[in-house]
């Protein structure tokens, strides 16, 4: 930033310097061109009087066409021609700086017309001399050195305004640095400190805290995973070390039959860790995506569920959702299954279109669930009375990763309320409106 702005101070004071070298001459040029013009135009006689000057161009000659002074002013009196520049008739005008005995001059040298000069010379030609001494900024390096001691100047008033601001810009920046810095993973509830306002300081910290509290969820959810993963996982683990312990003990017991319960045992731990790692890799893990058919997809799976209660399907066209085949499927599959278990006499599906969310319900018409309930069910490891009755063998995962799949797909899975039964609505955005 001092770089360049010593560059941009350079080039500007370089146009200060040729800008006002320029104007001075030219100022000086034109005054020099109206005093020689207005003295040939009160010209009357060959020998004019001496001319009266200004204190801009006190140095007035007129030269005839033998180079002799007819007539000076009186700071030029006494001089030889100030110059020899003669001007011709298509350029009668000229100026020069020219020096000469340790004294400089501005000069401009004007012809005098043809017709002044038949009228007073009999056609003899004459150079009127008109000068000024130069100007001493244009002698000296004064404007040179003005000029750099500005740069120099602004340049330290500029790093000077830039450490200022910089330091003032990066001391909230340097703050939330070390607070970030104090985070530690066994204690993610604190925040970094959040100017006012709105610029970028501001949003950062905002961003910060945000993303600190989604780290703080992830990681709480992670923790009651993981704890209730150990709870669902030491009941089946110390039933298998019973049995195994049993069948130790009393080798005349029936082995097979011991045997066959170990296997059934470690049958339903496998199938719960493979539940698991399913409801950990929805999230975090990548998945391949196309355009999926709802209702198409709704009648295969009702197809393949025909073995409990009757399934009645409501489907409208196009309701296509850009989402994973295969982990729809599976939703479409466990809400049909957990709807088939306590039904009374038929599952009602309906697929339609709802503004710019596809709309999936699947109804059953059993006791329903109780509204404080509601959002339990969809936690995992969770299990009601009813369902555990129904279904003895199951891990409580179902639910739970059917919501982690709509949520994937940028949609919600929740139960809603119904005159009978429980009534669980997926909404998910339409292909063409999902970004």
């Amino acid at each position: 930033m001092v770089v360049l702005s010593v560059l941009g101070y350079t080039a500007i004071g370089i146009g200060v310097d040729v800008i006002v070298r320029a104007t001075i001459e030219r100022d000086s040029f034109q005054d020099t061109q109206r005093a020689a013009t207005e003295w040939i135009g009160a010209m009357r006689s060959p020998v004019p009087a001496q001319p009266v000057t200004s204190s801009r161009v006190p140095y007035l000659q007129l030269v005839d066409s033998l180079g002799s002074v007819v007539t000076a002013s009186q700071g030029a009196e006494g001089w030889p021609p100030m110059s020899t520049l003669r001007p011709p008739y298509n350029n009668r005008i000229q100026s020069r700086t020219q020096c000469a005995n340790g004294r400089c001059l501005m000069l401009t040298a004007s012809r005098v017309s043809q017709q002044e000069a038949d009228q007073l010379w009999n056609g003899d030609t004459h150079i009127v001399y008109a000068a000024m001494s130069r100007p001493d900024l244009l002698g000296t390096a004064r404007l040179e050195f003005l000029i750099t001691a500005s740069v120099l100047a602004a340049t330290i008033l500029t790093a000077w305004a830039v450490w200022v601001l910089v330091g003032r810009t990066l001391r909230p920046v340097e703050a939330m640095r070390g607070q970030v810095a104090e985070i530690t993973v066994s204690d993610l509830s604190r925040r970094v400190s959040q100017p006012p306002g709105d610029d970028e300081i501001a949003r950062l910290a905002r961003t910060a805290n945000q993303t600190l509290a989604r780290l703080e969820h992830a990681m709480e959810r992670q923790r009651r995973f993981g704890s209730m993963v150990s709870h669902e996982l030491r009941r089946p683990l110390t039933g298998l070390r019973t049995q195994l312990e049993e069948a130790l003990l009393f080798p005349d017991a029936d082995q097979s039959r011991a045997l066959q319960d170990a296997l059934s045992t470690a049958e339903h731990m496998q199938a719960v860790i493979e539940e698991m790692l399913m409801l950990a890799q929805i999230s975090t893990g990548t998945r391949t995506v196309e355009p999926v058919d709802l209702a198409g997809l709704a009648e295969e799976e009702a197809a393949k569920s025909r073995d409990g209660s009757p399934v009645r399907l409501h489907t409208a066209r196009e309701v296509t959702v850009v989402g994973n085949r295969v982990q729809l499927a599976g939703v479409l599959a466990n809400l049909l299954a957990n709807a088939q278990r306590h039904t009374r006499t038929a599952v009602e599906v309906t697929v339609e279109r709802s503004g710019d969310r596809a709309v999936v319900t699947v109804q059953d018409d059993g006791d329903g669930i109780a509204p404080e309930d509601r959002e339990r069910v969809f936690q995992p490891f969770v299990r009601l009375g009813d369902g555990r009755r129904r279904d003895p063998a199951g891990s409580g995962l179902g639910l739970a990763i059917c919501r982690a799949v709509a949520e994937a797909h940028n949609g919600t899975l929740t139960i809603e309320n119904s005159r009978q039964g429980a009534r669980f609505t997926m909404r998910l955005p339409l292909s063409n409106t999902r970004r």
